[in-house]
């Protein structure tokens, strides 16, 4: 099995990352994760959504079904102007089922 194409979710707008979704699926990478930290794990989640519901005009590029996968939860300690910070981490795993829609349609 490949690895999965991680997609890290920061503060762009909802529509870049469900772009990045959409792009990663129309290459043939059916399986994605997405991941974020701290204040974005609401953005994932928000994407995540999207996908799933094939929201919106950018989300009609996505294959026919996206499930969502496993969703991970854990902390991360990251060291930053010399000093300790533990930041929550959150993986949410995309699947796309049947085939992506063509350009012509």
């Amino acid at each position: 099995m490949s690895e999965r194409r991680s997609i890290f979710i920061g503060k762009k707008p909802l529509h870049a990352y469900v772009r990045a979704v959409v792009m990663a699926m129309e290459e043939g990478n059916r399986e994605v994760q997405l991941v974020a930290r701290g204040a974005t794990i609401g953005r994932a989640v928000d994407v995540a959504e999207i996908c799933r519901r094939r929201n919106g005009v950018i989300a009609q590029g996505l294959p026919s079904e996206v499930v969502i996968g496993e969703i991970q939860c854990s902390s991360e300690t990251l060291i930053q102007d010399d000093r300790e910070r533990t930041v929550s981490v959150l993986t949410i795993e995309l699947d796309g089922i049947g085939e992506v829609p063509s350009e012509e349609e």
